[in-house]
């Protein structure tokens, strides 16, 4: 391809509506154009990296032996009526009406669907397992589309979904996919990770995320320095502390602490580590308040606080009016002491000594807290969030904790969908069987994104080869006003075309800084300097992008190079 005639067009300047460094680079190397809030026009050289990852896609997926299918982009609402989802997906879904007044929507998923075919195409046991997968257009209107093609209202993705007749059935396609999509993100040249996580609104009762392992990941991971456990933060189990609960050394001790409503502010007061506070939280309840009570230097986990018995799902924190009201303090002197409301107690607490906590009193905390004399020895539970350092489940080793970006996600939903649809086949009994199904979702355009987030430096992208939309640039110096130049470089474009290389041909009359600065920011793996120099010398420039130097090589020496390194 040359580049006179690939349309493309950078930018020097980063757009003001850039976050990131993918959305800034790809809309500053052209490979996205924005239409709307989170809409975008994937350009040619944008369209061709998205190209690359759908073809490892494909491949693994048909490897697995998965059938690619189609479905409608746009879904009638009565599908979604069935499962419950029409009204619990919320905002998030884009709902619509045709001339009829029927409603419709634009699918942001396809359980729906793939089940409406399944029920209708699949008759025996004998049809089973069978896993169904396509790559098509999405759509969720989220409330604050960001950082570009990471969070956007539409994206691509490749949806995948498997029928078996029972659960052992599916635990086989499950790992099938594990397989498939293990491989993916090593053929294309990422550092992942494969974490268990929660299973949110698709529902199921196992699901595992795979991130590419980034320091702007919007979620944190965390992973054992002993074995492969690795977890989403929100489902990486916490287990009380070992060994005894040190004895007692201070008394109790009511403060008056007018001030005080932070855990910030209190450690301040006193001099104290938030190691040594507890701070108490409300939130709602199933059949009123409930208090959460933590160390004060730990967060509160959602996702484990709202499947308590007697916590509302979602979680939600209960307003200052029903936090006085059902205290009688307000919400910065709350504490597990003398409290009335139903308390789950956090187990990194229960091994606590003379801690600090509200009062239950509005502007008073307690000093000197020891459970056994001032409060009973708690029942405890895992409500927090992982950190540095904890111990790994099973005993071995530690886990420490990194950024990640999530671009798969597998579930196993098992009757879920197919249950509320019907969808059932007869077995060898001639009985009907309700189908177990899983699901196995990428983000073909955020892979593209997190790619970038892996790959960069100041000047620009670094692919991974597997994901370039170009194998190699040909920078000619000064061809406009050298035959010797114009010749070579042509000739040297014909014949690495024609050995199947993909070649950005720069044959601009642009300065030689331009060219460069173009090649890294567009981030080609290999580039070759064609000059009069050179020429005479019976050598090419050459450099990879990852290198911080370049290195003067025999022509048939540098084809060679490039040969080996692409096609081989």
């Amino acid at each position: 391809m040359r580049f006179s005639q690939f349309g493309l067009t950078t930018l020097k300047e980063v757009p003001a509506e850039a976050e990131i460094v993918s959305h800034k680079l790809m809309l500053r190397a052209g490979l996205i154009r924005r239409l709307a809030s989170g809409l975008f026009t994937w350009m040619p050289l944008g369209l061709r990296v998205l190209r690359k990852v759908e073809a490892v896609v494909r491949e693994e997926m048909d490897r697995a032996g998965a059938l690619e299918l189609l479905m409608p982009a746009v879904q009638p609402a009565e599908l979604w009526q069935k499962t419950g989802r029409w009204e619990q997906y919320g905002p998030l879904l884009l709902r619509m009406r045709d001339r009829h007044e029927r409603d419709f929507c634009f699918g942001p998923t396809h359980e729906e669907v793939i089940t409406d075919i399944a029920s209708k195409e699949l008759r025996s046991y004998k049809q089973l397992p069978v896993n169904f997968y396509q790559i098509q257009t999405k759509f969720r209107d989220e409330i604050r589309p960001r950082f570009g093609v990471m969070r956007s209202r539409e994206f691509i993705m490749k949806d995948a979904y498997s029928f078996d007749s029972d659960q052992d059935g599916l635990e086989v396609s499950y790992q099938k996919m594990h397989d498939a999509y293990s491989a993916i993100f090593e053929r294309l040249g990422l550092e992942f990770r494969v974490v268990w996580a929660d299973s949110g609104e698709i529902g199921g009762s196992k699901s595992q995320e795979f991130h590419v392992i980034a320091d702007s990941g919007e979620d944190a991971i965390a992973y054992s320095d002993s074995d492969d456990y690795a977890s989403n933060i929100e489902t990486a189990a916490t287990y009380p502390p070992v060994g005894d609960r040190p004895a007692a050394t201070q008394d109790l001790e009511k403060i008056e602490t007018p001030k005080a409503k932070t855990i910030d502010d209190i450690c301040k007061l006193l001099g104290i580590d938030a190691s040594q506070t507890v701070k108490t939280l409300v939130v709602e309840g199933t059949d009123g308040p409930v208090a959460l009570v933590l160390r004060g230097d730990h967060e509160l986990n959602a996702v484990k606080a709202q499947k308590l018995d007697g916590v509302a799902s979602p979680l939600t924190m209960a307003g200052d009016e029903m936090i006085r009201d059902a205290t009688g303090a307000a919400a910065g002197s709350l504490g597990p002491v003398g409290m009335t409301l139903p308390v789950y107690v956090d187990h990194a607490v229960g091994k606590m000594s003379d801690f600090s906590c509200g009062a239950n009193e509005t502007g008073f905390h307690y000093t000197g807290v020891n459970f056994e004399r001032d409060l009973p020895a708690p029942e405890t539970v895992d409500i927090r969030n992982v950190v540095e350092g904890d111990p790994a489940p099973g005993g071995k080793g530690s886990l420490s904790i990194a950024r990640g970006i999530e671009v798969g996600h597998i579930f196993q939903l098992g009757t879920k969908y197919s249950e509320s649809m019907g969808a059932t086949v007869q077995d060898a009994d001639g009985k009907d069987r309700v189908m177990v199904m899983g699901c196995y979702g990428i983000g073909i355009t955020r892979i593209v994104g997190a790619a970038i987030e892996q790959n960069h430096d100041e000047n620009g992208i670094i692919w991974p080869d597997p994901l370039a939309p170009f194998d190699v640039v040909l920078v000619p110096i000064n061809m406009h006003r050298s035959d010797e130049v114009r010749d070579a470089a042509e000739a040297l474009y014909t014949e690495l075309t024609e050995s199947g290389l993909e070649v950005l041909f720069d044959d601009r009359d642009a300065r030689p800084g331009v060219k460069f600065a173009d090649a890294e920011l567009i981030g080609i793996p290999h580039r070759i300097v064609v000059s009069e120099r050179g020429l005479q010398g019976g050598e090419l420039e050459y450099r990879h992008r990852r290198d911080e130097e370049s290195r003067n090589l025999k022509r048939e020496e540098a084809l060679n190079l490039l040969k080996e390194s692409v096609i081989s």
